[in-house]
């Protein structure tokens, strides 16, 4: 199964603590899975993303940065 959410992130970040506990939270219920990479560990990635962590992905496109709404994301994954 491939994850239909991706969040770009970092250690130590509390937004992306919140981030993921909210990702977590809908995946789980809707049967989702979902990824999470580091962007320190790419500096492409740390060069596009470093102000904007956490960003959330899905399905390929860009979702949300610093903050993700449950409603949203719930609603992009088809049970709004």
């Amino acid at each position: 199964m491939t994850a239909r959410v991706t969040l770009y992130g970092r250690p130590g970040c509390h937004l992306c603590d919140d981030a993921r506990a909210v990702i977590a939270r809908v995946c789980a219920d809707l049967g989702e899975s979902f990824t999470e990479v580091d962007i320190d560990a790419d500096p492409a990635l740390l060069d596009r993303f470093g102000e904007e962590i956490p960003v959330t992905f899905v399905d390929g496109a860009q979702h949300d940065f610093w903050r993700v709404s449950e409603t949203r994301l719930r609603a992009a994954l088809g049970s709004g």
